[in-house]
């Protein structure tokens, strides 16, 4: 019998000091409109549906394996960051979501982070259309500024390591990203703005193998249409574009066709432009991509300008079925 006690104890202690093996998960909502919470994600293959009683409580207890899920409650969603062992609590008003969701217990700290930095991208990309405005100093000191924030957040000491570890990866993906909009924008304001220099494209080849540059075309403006035979908005504009050719025949404008398909449809582009007689400058680009890339041309179809002197009057103008394509021909007097 001397010996059963301290045995007793140790069994007591091992499986008191083991480690949950699963969430505990609960809360209240106020103005529920849904009878359940589904905590869920895709990628794992997990769904777990947690009723809601008629005083907006609920209480249940989720197996998964550590990382991110959503939690959905009618048409109100959030992500959520789970591990096994941990006793979370959530409370929130269905109408007031996400600014009244707060969560408490263990592994709160990582939701609640996850939440005020869900509430402060908001409030970052409200005005990310004026921040992209800015010269760049200035916005590199708006960016550091919401990124430093974002990071002292990270140096809370109770957040578990992975999910400091991804946050990080996170946080360095939306500067880069950001940085990258920035330097587009400010792209499209200096080097493509009205009145600048355009870019040129050198040695296209027409349907007679002659090269054709745009320097060719000085002394007239250019109406370009960057397309391709597969791009079915790009053959519907073909009727209007014809349309604007007759009509400006005989004024001082080139109406250039420049065909983006691929080598191998070399010969889909040329049937077609001999088939549907099309007119203007018809251009094969040859899978030369500085032109398009230059003009940071990542949809088609695509009209730009170019005035008398090889210089930029929109980098982004009207289609040939859009009215105010002759409105901005008149303007310039063509």
């Amino acid at each position: 019998m001397k010996n059963l006690i301290p045995l007793v104890t140790l069994f007591f202690l091992i499986f008191s000091c083991k480690e949950k093996d699963y969430v505990t998960f609960s809360g209240t909502i106020k103005n529920q409109t849904s009878n359940s919470i589904v905590i869920s994600n895709p990628q794992k293959g997990y769904t777990k549906t947690i009723a809601i009683d008629e005083k907006g409580a609920f209480n249940d207890t989720l197996k998964v394996s550590k990382g991110f899920f959503f939690l959905t409650n009618g048409q109100n969603r959030a992500s959520v960051y789970l591990s096994n062992s941990n006793n979370i609590a959530v409370n929130f008003d269905a109408n007031n979501f996400p600014t009244s969701l707060l969560f408490s217990g263990n592994g709160a700290d990582e939701n609640n982070f996850i939440n005020k930095t869900r509430l402060n991208q908001e409030t970052f990309s409200l005005g990310l259309k004026d921040l992209l405005e800015l010269p760049k100093a200035d916005f590199d000191t708006k960016l550091h500024s919401y990124v430093s924030g974002f990071t002292s957040r990270l140096e809370n000491k109770n957040l578990d390591t992975t999910f400091v570890d991804l946050q990080k990866k996170n946080i360095a993906s939306f500067q880069d990203q950001a940085n990258r909009m920035h330097e587009e924008k400010l792209y499209l304001k200096t080097t493509l703005a009205k009145g600048m220099p355009s870019p040129k494209f050198v040695d296209y080849e027409n349907l007679e193998r002659e090269t054709v540059s745009l320097d060719d075309f000085k002394g007239k403006y250019v109406y370009i249409d960057m397309w391709a035979t597969w791009c079915k908005p790009c053959t519907n504009e073909i009727p209007s574009l014809q349309k604007i050719e007759t009509q400006y025949h005989d004024k001082n404008i080139e109406f250039v066709s420049i065909s983006i398909d691929s080598r191998d449809d070399y010969f889909t582009w040329s049937d077609m432009v001999e088939e549907k007689n099309l007119s203007g400058v018809q251009l094969y680009a040859n899978e030369d991509k500085k032109f398009t890339q230059a003009y940071r041309i990542n949809t088609i179809p695509r009209f730009i300008l170019i005035d008398p002197k090889g210089n930029i009057v929109s980098q982004d103008a009207p289609r040939p079925s859009d009215p105010k394509l002759v409105e901005l021909f008149n303007s310039l007097e063509i």
